[in-house]
């Protein structure tokens, strides 16, 4: 199924009353005849790349013809450019699997590829990188584009965590996650593909054990992944906070001077665990503040 809406009666209306035949369709889009019949019928989808063709070859926008809700993901950014995943990869140079893993939410695009895609799909790189966002199930933007909206869904608040509030250097893999899960709750038994499921929200029910597991996982209090309970500004701004600590923790900081540098003094070290106190009581607040009475 293509990421926009697809009609296969409404194209074969808009087909007729421009006067074309199938297999005049099908030679501007790059098919048979044939295949243009399945679509028309409902017995087969065009793949996504092929739609702003169609739209094009029939004189309709393509908003109007295929539309599609909310902001775009990765999967609409590259399909919207007429793109097939092969093509996309031609670009940057890699095997499938990097574009592939982005659209599907499980690994991100590496840095390098951000500005060739973005320039591929005819976007900035920031509205690529807001796109991905989106297809890791992080809502970045309210229906009506006019207002942030926090994670909500157990999979919203995973992703969110990956990205922002993960510990160490790089973001826990869905096995690492089943794994801690499963030692926090031992009858859990979840597996990389659950964590996967409910990442990109095919799977949205949970158990209490697995929400605990989860903030275990990452470190965050229980009632976080609470149906009740959103990833707030106090929150989020709070887990960037805690992001500055383990960089502390993991000698990031504390090794220039270890090293001996002059970077940091003694009173810039004396300030840092300063600052971490005071981070530390803010949990707290935090805590007060944003769990459910």
């Amino acid at each position: 199924m293509p990421p926009r809406q697809f009609d296969g009666s409404r194209v074969r209306a808009v087909r007729r009353r421009r006067d074309m035949h199938q297999r005049q369709l099908g030679e501007l889009v790059g098919v048979s005849g044939a295949t243009v019949a399945r679509w028309e019928s409902g017995k087969d989808f065009p793949k996504g790349e092929k739609l702003p063709a169609i739209a094009t070859a029939l004189n309709e926008p393509l908003d109007e013809l295929f539309p599609h809700d909310g902001p775009p993901d990765l999967q609409l950014l590259r399909c919207d450019a007429g793109l097939s995943v092969a093509e996309a990869t031609e670009i940057i140079g890699a095997s499938r699997g990097p574009v592939s893993n982005a659209e599907s939410g499980r690994r991100r695009l590496n840095a390098s590829y951000v500005k060739p895609l973005a320039a591929a799909y005819g976007v900035t790189e920031e509205e690529l990188l807001a796109a991905q966002d989106r297809s890791f199930g992080i809502r970045t933007t309210a229906p009506h584009g006019d207002q942030e909206v926090a994670p909500r869904t157990i999979g919203e608040k995973i992703n969110f965590l990956l990205q922002y509030g993960s510990t160490g250097e790089e973001a826990l893999s869905d096995a690492e996650i089943a794994r801690l899960v499963n030692e926090h709750a031992p009858t859990a038994a979840v597996t990389a593909e659950d964590i996967g499921e409910l990442r990109d929200g095919t799977e949205t029910a949970t158990s209490d054990e697995v929400r605990a597991g989860l903030a275990h996982a990452f470190q965050v209090p229980a009632w976080l992944f609470g149906d009740d309970a959103e990833l707030s500004p106090m929150v989020q701004e709070f887990l960037e906070a805690v992001r500055f600590i383990d960089s502390i923790h993991q000698g990031h900081i504390l090794g220039l001077a270890a090293r001996g540098s002059e970077i940091l003094s003694r009173r810039s070290m004396a300030d840092i665990n300063r600052l971490v106190g005071e981070l530390r009581h803010a949990l707290s607040e935090v805590q007060d503040k944003e769990q459910p009475r």
